[in-house]
């Protein structure tokens, strides 16, 4: 949490004007049960007489309400400045820092925290910075200044008030010690809660697809009603702060009364010092009360600043070199240099070669076993590369080691002839058009959306993009084209439109290596096959590796990679791995090409 105030230091004048404005309109309360008593007992004792000196002091009750109103309102302002200002700084450097995280910290954390984190936890400790702004010298100064006012009109009665704000005390922070642990468990609760919500709207289709409509309900039931006992539990606890405490009050009023009367009687103090002392009581008990949710608040904030701090702490486990090289100098050599290029094929010269894997193994944290073992691939310049096998084999893994989402465990994975972790890691990326297996749009046009591939790209190059990838028939159906309107995740779009798009996002990069993960699986036949003409016949002649479960996507490629199960099963030429390896010609038979 203390890493958490540091942004609040540019707040600094709004932290301390809050307080300082809470504790004058506190003082300005404390004097109304003293105008109160003078109404009483000069303005009403004189009867008739007493009218104008009882309008005055109301006067000055409504002026005492007008400025400690002023007061409040300041000290709300600046309070929830200062509150809001911290919780969207600490969401902006969670923002920055998760983008930082690799794949690994995010695979080991999990997404729906990290969205719990940027939500929920930083609500939590912006309401607990507003309420602490407000109330950590407010209510110890109205109960410590309650007490002294007391003293002040008379000393024996204010014993009462010790013990009564004693039996509270114990009372309120008695509550406040049993439900705090509850307060956390609930927080955790809510966890599982957010996880399986989030799980059952990003997976509805296979859900409806497999039926198992009923059985995510109940999952989530039986998580949700959990989350219910354990709120209803620690509700029961904190129900029995305000029967016990008003029990407590209560009788505190009634010996006031009690022992006032006789004062009263024996003139030791007036009837309006009565009921200024039951006033200074009832604001204990008011004080007392916030002090408690404040501290209930704080202990929830703290234990969201911890989690938050805890994110904030994760370092990337992916190792930077000290002297990082630019890909994109690497990339700009590469493609002047001595290989030569034609009809999108490289000469086979170790100047040529785009990508090695050198026994490239690798292993998810807390897996047991290696998903990639003893990877020995050479990837030349221009050329086509197939990856095929059967669902879990490894091929999302193999080309995430290429732009090094992923680091090996063992062995060397080489880019334009340099170690992948030798490069800026931002420049590498920058040489490596990428189109994921799941196909990712975000909200704003297609034109918005494209860009991304490339900031200055032009309209030419614009819809050269989308004709190498298939997409001008329907952007051109559109009736602002261009700028027709994404919905969030491109929910507004079939399967094959989303692919294309995100294929058009990925060509119009121009990068020297481009990588398609299965990303054509949404399209039929005819519109794959000139997909995969278009990308051969690119002006720039790419590196291209295609990743498919499909043979006829791979099955013209200049180099197929099999994988099984996490290893090499074959590498060559659809003919050749149709004579040599048993896994491919499984592969082609089950999908019945020939």
């Amino acid at each position: 949490m203390k890493k958490l105030l540091t942004y609040l230091t540019a707040y600094r004048k709004e932290s301390i004007i809050a307080p300082l404005f809470k504790m004058l309109e506190a003082t300005f309360e404390l004097f109304v049960p003293l105008v109160m008593a003078q109404i009483i007992d000069v303005g009403i004792a004189r009867g008739e007489d007493g009218i104008s000196y009882i309008l005055t002091r109301g006067g000055v009750l409504i002026l005492l309400a007008i400025i400690g109103l002023t007061c409040s309102l300041i000290a709300q302002y600046f309070a929830a400045k200062a509150a809001v200002g911290m919780a969207t700084g600490i969401r902006s450097a969670l923002y920055r820092h998760i983008h930082s995280l690799t794949y690994t910290e995010l695979d080991k954390v999990g997404t729906s925290t990290l969205v719990t984190r940027m939500t929920a936890d930083i609500n939590q400790v912006q309401n607990g910075v507003n309420l602490f702004l407000r109330l950590f010298l407010r209510s110890p100064f109205i109960v410590a200044g309650a007490v002294i006012m007391a003293f002040r009109i008379d000393r024996k009665i204010s014993a009462i008030f010790l013990l009564a704000t004693l039996g509270l005390s114990i009372v309120v922070f008695g509550v406040m010690k049993l439900s705090v642990p509850m307060h956390a468990a609930v927080q955790k609760q809510l966890d599982r809660v957010v996880l399986s919500t989030r799980e059952n709207l990003t997976g509805v289709r296979v859900i409806r697809a497999f039926n198992r409509q009923q059985e995510e309900k109940s999952r989530y039931e039986e998580n949700n009603t959990l989350l219910r006992k354990l709120q209803l539990k620690v509700g029961n606890v904190s129900a029995l702060m305000n029967p016990i405490t008003y029990v407590i009050v209560n009788f505190a009023i009634v010996a006031i009364i009690h022992q006032g009367g006789i004062a009263v009687n024996t003139g030791r103090i007036t009837q309006g010092e009565v009921v200024a002392l039951v006033n200074y009581m009832s604001q204990i008990l008011v004080e007392l009360v916030k002090l408690a949710n404040l501290i209930v608040t704080l202990t929830k904030a703290m234990a969201c600043g911890k989690r938050i701090s805890d994110s904030l702490e994760i370092e990337p486990s992916l190792p930077l070199a000290d002297h990082p090289i630019d890909a994109r100098e690497i990339a700009r050599a590469w493609e002047e240099g001595s290989g030569n290029v034609t009809e999108g094929k490289a000469t086979r010269s170790s100047q040529d070669i785009a990508v090695s894997m050198k026994n490239a193994s690798l292993k998810y944290a807390g897996a047991s076993a290696q998903s990639l073992s003893k990877m020995n691939l050479t990837f030349h310049r221009g050329e086509t590369i197939g990856v095929i096998g059967s669902t879990g084999c490894g091929k999302s893994s193999l080309i995430q080691l290429i732009p090094r989402f992923y680091d090996v465990e063992e062995g060397v994975v080489e880019v334009l002839g340099h170690d992948v972790k030798e490069y800026d890691l931002r420049s590498l990326r920058e040489i490596i058009g990428v189109v994921p297996q799941k196909a990712v749009l975000f909200r704003g046009t297609i034109r918005d959306n494209l860009l991304w591939g490339k900031k200055d790209a032009t309209e030419e190059e614009l819809w050269e993009a989308l004709d190498v990838a298939q997409a001008r028939d329907f952007v051109e159906g559109k009736e602002k084209g261009l700028d027709s309107w994404i919905s969030q995740g491109g929910n507004n779009l079939s399967g094959g439109q989303k692919q294309r798009l995100t294929i058009a996002r990925a060509v119009i990069s121009k990068t020297p290596i481009l990588i398609l993960d299965d990303s054509s699986s949404a399209l039929d036949y005819a519109t794959e096959k000139k997909l995969r003409e278009s990308l051969s016949h690119l002006s720039h002649h790419p590196t291209l590796i295609l990743v498919s479960q499909r043979a006829s996507t791979v099955r013209h490629a200049d180099q197929i990679v099999v994988l099984d199960d996490g290893l090499l099963s074959g590498v060559g030429t659809h003919e050749e791995l149709m004579e040599t390896c048993e896994v491919y010609q499984e592969i082609v038979h089950s999908q019945k090409e020939q």
